[in-house]
C-alpha cells in the first residue's frame, strides 16, 4: 500500500492550489476547535487553583456566587452590607479555626482592585498545589499607607518599589474621587501566580480605614480633610470587612463550623465551600462553553464537507486517470484506499498546520491574556486533553474520503476511458 500513499501524495499536489484553499480553511477551523477546547481547560483549571486550603468562604448572608466571585476572583462590585469586625473576630476564636484571613474591598487603581488584609494573608494564602506567596522584590507592610502589588499591577503600570501611588475611591460606575492626600507606598512586588493575587494592589486594614477617615456615606466630607501625617492618632481597627477566608484544623469540623457562622443572628453572615461554590459557577458558564465547542465542531465538519465536495467535484476530471489504474490492475479497494488517503493526508496536513498556527498564537497572545485576564496558557504544540479532538479531525478526515472513494468504484472502466459527451 505504499505506493498509494506516494500517489495519493502526487495526486493532491497536483492540484494543489484548489486543495491548499481547503487546507487553509481546515487550519482554521482546526485552530478554532482547539483553541477553544485549551482556553476552556485553562480557564477551568485557573479557576479551580485560584485558591488552595481554604475550607470556607465567609460574607455577608447572599449569593455564594457572588461572594466566590468578589473575594476569590475580585470580580463584581463590592456589595453595600458588610461583615462586622466582631463577628470576623469571633469566627477567627473559634476552636476548630485554624487561620481566618480577612478581606475588605472597595477602592482601586487604575482599575485592578485595592483588597485591604492582614499581615497573615501572605503567610497562610495558597494557591494551585498549596503553593504560598512570594515576594519578587520588597516585603510585606509594615506600616500605613504601605502597598504590596500583584505581579501583572506592577508590570502593567511599569511599577517598582518605592514609587507613591494614588488610589481610587470605588470601583467602576461608582468610583467617585482619588485619595489624593494620603498616597500609598510600594513596599512589596509578589512574584507571579497565575491567580487574580497577579491584579490585586494589597494594603493592611489599617490603610483602608486611613484613606477613609475623611469619608462619610462613600463621599468626601466637604471642607474636612485630615493628612496622612495626623492617621495614627485615630482608632485604625475596621469596623466592617468584605469576606474572609477560613482554614480549619480538620477538614471534618467544616459543617459544623459552617452551621455555626450561617446561624449567627446579630449578624447575618453566610459560609460556602469553595469546591460547591465553583461546581455551581461551572454550572452557569457551562452553557456556554458547550455552545462554544459545538460550534467549532459545526465549523470543522462543513470544512470537511467541503472537503469531500472537492474531490467529488474532481471525479468527472479524474475519470481516465481512475480508469487507467483499473486497468492496469488496480481493483476496487485500491481505488477507494487511493481517495481516502488523499482526504486523509489533507485532513493530516491542515491538522498539522492549526497546531503550529495554535501554538504561534498561543505564545503571542499568552502574555496578554496573563495579564489583562489572569489567565495563564503555557506554550505547547499539543496537550493530552487535545488529543482525542484532533484524532477525531483525522479520523472524520479519513470517512470523508471513502464516500468519493466508493463513486469512483462504481465509475465504469469503460465510462472512464471513452466518456460521454
Amino acid at each position: 500500500m505504499n505506493y498509494l500513499a506516494v500517489m495519493a501524495f502526487k495526486s493532491a499536489c497536483n492540484r494543489r492550489f484548489t486543495l491548499g484553499l481547503l487546507l487553509i480553511c481546515i487550519m482554521l477551523s482546526v485552530v478554532m476547535l482547539l483553541g477553544v477546547e485549551r482556553v476552556r481547560h485553562h480557564l477551568r483549571a485557573s479557576f479551580t487553583e485560584s485558591v488552595s486550603g481554604t475550607d470556607l468562604i465567609v460574607g455577608p448572608r447572599g449569593s455564594a456566587l457572588q461572594l466566590l466571585l468578589q473575594a476569590v476572583f475580585r470580580l463584581g462590585e463590592p456589595t453595600t452590607s458588610n461583615m462586622r469586625w466582631e463577628s470576623f473576630q469571633r469566627i477567627a476564636s473559634h476552636p476548630a479555626v485554624a487561620t481566618a484571613i480577612p478581606l475588605a474591598f472597595g477602592d482601586t487603581l487604575h482599575g485592578f482592585p485595592v483588597m485591604g488584609t492582614s499581615v497573615g494573608y501572605f503567610e497562610y494564602f495558597r494557591y494551585g498545589a498549596a503553593h504560598p506567596l512570594a515576594f519578587a522584590e520588597g516585603k510585606p507592610f509594615d506600616q500605613v499607607f504601605g502597598a504590596v502589588l500583584g505581579a501583572d499591577v506592577a508590570a502593567s503600570l511599569h511599577y517598582k518599589v518605592g514609587d507613591k501611588v494614588v488610589a481610587q475611591h470605588g470601583a467602576g460606575e461608582l468610583m467617585h474621587a482619588e485619595h489624593d492626600d494620603k498616597p500609598l507606598t510600594i513596599v512589596g512586588i509578589l512574584r507571579p501566580t497565575g491567580t487574580p493575587v497577579d491584579r490585586t494592589v494589597h494594603i493592611s486594614l489599617d490603610t483602608l480605614s486611613a484613606l477613609h477617615l475623611d469619608w462619610q456615606g462613600g463621599s468626601k466630607v466637604a471642607g474636612f480633610s485630615i493628612p496622612a501625617e495626623y492617621v495614627r492618632k485615630f482608632n485604625l481597627r475596621p469596623r466592617f470587612i468584605s469576606a474572609a477566608l477560613v482554614s480549619l484544623k480538620s477538614r471534618t469540623s467544616v459543617f459544623v463550623v459552617q452551621q455555626f457562622i450561617n446561624e449567627q443572628g446579630a449578624d447575618p453572615l453566610l459560609a460556602i465551600l469553595p469546591s460547591v461554590a465553583l461546581d455551581q459557577l461551572w454550572q452557569v458558564i457551562g452553557l456556554v462553553e458547550k455552545v462554544l465547542l459545538g460550534l467549532s465542531l459545526i465549523i470543522m465538519l462543513v470544512a470537511l464537507t467541503g472537503l469531500v465536495a472537492v474531490i467529488l467535484t474532481g471525479l468527472n476530471e479524474r475519470r481516465r486517470e481512475l480508469a487507467v489504474l483499473r486497468s492496469v490492475g488496480a481493483g476496487a479497494l485500491h481505488i477507494l484506499v487511493l481517495l481516502a488517503l488523499e482526504s486523509a493526508f489533507i485532513t493530516v496536513c491542515g491538522a498539522v498546520l492549526g497546531v503550529g498556527a495554535l501554538d504561534a498564537a498561543t505564545a503571542l497572545c499568552g502574555p496578554w491574556l496573563q495579564v489583562n485576564y489572569s489567565l495563564p496558557i503555557p506554550a505547547g504544540l499539543i496537550y493530552r486533553n487535545e488529543m482525542p479532538l484532533l484524532l477525531l479531525v483525522i479520523t472524520v478526515g479519513f470517512l470523508a474520503g471513502l464516500g468519493p472513494g466508493y463513486r469512483a468504484y462504481r465509475l465504469s472502466l469503460v465510462d472512464g476511458i471513452t466518456p460521454r459527451l
